[in-house]
């Protein structure tokens, strides 16, 4: 805009514009010269658009505040000054009357206030028409290549937030190319950086919820997430639910920094918390054995995942006590948002005030630095950077004293319409839900440390070994599993249970560490253990000698059996005859022989065998009689030998005399041994025999004698 131009009237010169005059002498012309006048349109408004009907005194006024507007416009335009500076002079000038108004519009607006002549403004900006909005949406990055430039651009800008517009620029022609078409087909160059900087920054407004669900999961889960309200609403006795989590705690202790463990009722909102130096199983339990002793036994506990919470000695805990365990699903803290959001009001309206509170996040820990220059925090601990003062066992106290003076007594949002109360202390005293209470000495017992591993022993002749020593237990006896705990005040003391039903079996004592003498714990433990075994034994050896004088055992089995047999009486079953060649062959032994008549040719040879026969009778006699001999002086000899010498086996020549002397006596028609025939008829068939009979043939009957 030109301020000043050449006066083209008589006499030349130059002409000014108003707007160079201080902001006095402005305002000054605009009181003398600047009149407040009705509006008049450029154009008729047709009558399909025109405004809806009015009363006339509505239709005044709104004539009067754009003939104010009008002025206020024109009074405003050139000026150097701020909006809220102008109102203000505006609005005083009018209402000084020292603004020249139009009868009717004074009349109609006898005041003006700087917030009125404001939202007028507001209120006709909003109804106007603003071609920019009407071309949201068709720039050349929105509409090129079908949309395909803005997404790319997008997930640019999700992948690397930090990238900047020149970057940009050089991926999207990487991408696209130098040149990209327009709505008509046109290729156009790759917008400039600064049309690219304005753009991103637009569309990050735009697409925040999309770019914070990529580029921040847990900011878009807390903040803009779909979330519900009173999804507990069913929780409405006290120790119903309970809710634990832990946090690290956002200030330095002298001996380090703490962790906080949170446990809330959630029908009361009432609230506990435990200081640990550490995130550990054994925190978990002090905080559920300081709730109990305070609030009671709860029906349900719910936690997340972590590891403290899920640990051997929390589940063993929470089933010992009789408390339902319910876990969150992973990486979703809403199911537990109560417990949460009472560890957020810790951090931020507790954790503040320590003296170490080193911020709820690196920009809050990097400002907090900042407020020493760098030359004075170079080298520095982080106790002096931020004056840390408090221990651990401190920090406890106060806040314990904060929950109780505090948390306890301010007005929950949570209670508003709980018929209890509106703050936790007032909820939790208008209950008249019974207190489930536990005896602290067995608290104590239950929250003891278990032994190494899953606290399960074996008793051994030596007692029961944990970590390297050895503890006896008087009332157990070797094989015995028990379940062990550990007194945290005596290192040589141990208490056992019973593994099967957790009854207390007795304390254990190392003699090493408690003290005692070894030689005495000995001798405790062996009279102990006898009277143990002799005590568990006498009703058994009154039985033992019961059994002894009755029946035996095998009666006392068999009578039973014999009573247990069915009193059926089988009906007779149809019978086959199983018939083999062995079984024939040995029927035919008690069989009478078959006579069968000869042929001419077998007589002859019946008759030359039997010739035979009663040549070799008379030495198969004699060598029977020798057998005999023999036998009779071999028993005689084994009557005077011990009875753990084992006689010799028959030699072979032995076996073939005794089969010559079955055949002669099968052939003679004598009566013989079924297992005798059975075995000659086998052993004929033997290499053995076939040997000895062909040396037989060769020597003649007398070489069995020798």
């Amino acid at each position: 805009m030109a301020y000043a131009r050449p006066r083209k009237g008589r006499g030349g010169g130059l002409e000014y514009n108003i707007a160079l005059f201080p902001a006095f002498a402005r305002i000054t012309y605009e009181r003398r010269h600047r009149k407040v006048l009705q509006h008049a349109p450029a154009t008729p408004v047709p009558a399909e658009t025109a405004a809806p009907r009015m009363t006339a005194r509505a239709a005044t006024e709104r004539d009067a505040r754009i003939a104010v507007l009008d002025s206020y416009e024109a009074f405003a335009r050139g000026q150097r000054l701020t909006q809220q500076s102008l109102l203000s002079i505006f609005v005083a000038r009018y209402n000084a009357g020292d603004l020249p108004a139009e009868p009717w519009v004074r009349e109609t607006l006898p005041r003006l206030s700087a917030r009125s002549l404001f939202r007028w403004r507001a209120n006709r900006d909003r109804l106007g028409h603003d071609p920019a909005k009407s071309r949201l949406g068709t720039g050349l990055i929105d509409t090129a290549f079908e949309g395909r430039l803005k997404g790319f651009v997008l997930g640019a800008i999700a992948t690397q937030p930090h990238l900047c517009a020149d970057e940009l620029r050089s991926q999207i022609r990487y991408e696209f190319g130098d040149m990209i078409p327009d709505r008509s087909g046109a290729l156009k160059p790759v917008p400039p950086v600064r049309t690219l900087q304005a753009y991103v920054k637009a569309l990050k407004v735009r697409e925040a919820v999309v770019l914070a669900q990529w580029t921040n999961p847990d900011h878009y889960r807390s903040h803009m997430a779909p979330a519900g309200t009173r999804s507990h609403a069913w929780v409405t006795k006290p120790n119903q639910l309970w809710m634990i989590d832990a946090s690290p705690i956002d200030a330095l202790c002298i001996d380090g920094r703490h962790t906080i463990y949170a446990c809330i009722d959630v029908a009361t909102r009432r609230t506990l918390l435990y200081v640990s130096r550490t995130p550990r199983a054994q925190a978990v339990a002090m905080l559920i054995r300081n709730a109990i002793l305070a609030w009671g036994v709860p029906t349900e506990i719910k936690t997340d995942n972590g590891s403290d919470f899920v640990a051997q000695d929390t589940t063993r805990l929470f089933r010992l006590l009789g408390i339902e365990h319910t876990l969150s699903d992973p990486y979703t803290p809403q199911q537990k948002g109560h417990v949460e959001r009472v560890i957020k009001t810790f951090q931020h309206r507790f954790a503040v005030l320590l003296p170490g509170y080193v911020g709820h996040s690196v920009a809050d820990r990097k400002a907090i630095e900042e407020r020493k220059s760098f030359a004075d925090r170079l080298g520095q601990p982080d106790d002096k950077t931020f004056g840390v003062e408090l221990r651990g066992a401190e920090l406890q106290a106060y806040a314990d004293q904060w929950i109780a003076l505090k948390y306890q007594h301010r007005p929950h949002q949570g209670l508003r319409k709980s018929p209890l109360g509106r703050t936790p202390y007032l909820a939790a005293l208008a209950s008249r839900e019974a207190m489930r209470t536990v005896d602290a000495r067995a608290l104590d017992v239950l929250l003891m440390p278990i032994a190494g591993g899953d606290g399960v022993r074996t008793v051994t002749k030596t007692g029961i070994r944990i970590d390297h020593h050895h503890y006896v237990c008087l009332q157990a006896l070797p094989g015995d599993r028990l379940f062990v705990r550990m007194d945290l005040s005596d290192a040589g003391r141990a208490y056992a249970f019973s593994v099967d039903d957790g009854t207390f079996v007795g304390e254990a004592f190392c003699a090493e560490l408690a003290g005692i003498d070894p030689a005495e714990l000995t001798r405790a433990h062996k009279a102990a253990q006898a009277e143990l075994l002799a005590g568990r034994a006498r009703e058994a050896k009154a039985e033992a000698r019961k059994i002894k004088k009755g029946p035996n055992l095998l009666e006392r089995s068999l009578e039973v059996a014999r009573r247990d047999v069915p009193d059926v009486i089988p009906f007779p079953k149809r019978e086959v005859a199983h018939e083999t060649p062995a079984i024939a062959a040995a029927l035919s032994v008690d069989r009478p022989a078959e006579i069968v008549p000869l042929d001419p040719r077998q007589a002859a040879e019946l008759e030359r065998l039997r010739a035979e026969a009663d040549v070799a009778t008379p030495n198969l006699d004699r060598l029977a009689a020798e057998g005999a001999a023999r036998a009779a002086e071999a028993e005689a000899r084994v009557h005077v030998v011990s009875d753990k010498v084992a006689a010799l086996p028959a030699s072979p020549k032995e076996r073939f005399r005794r089969a010559k002397t079955l055949e002669a006596a099968i052939l003679a028609g004598e009566a013989v041994e079924i297992a005798d025939a059975m075995w000659v008829g086998a052993y004929q068939n033997s290499a053995e025999f076939r040997a000895h009979q062909r040396i037989y043939e060769a020597e003649g009957p007398e070489w069995l004698a020798f």
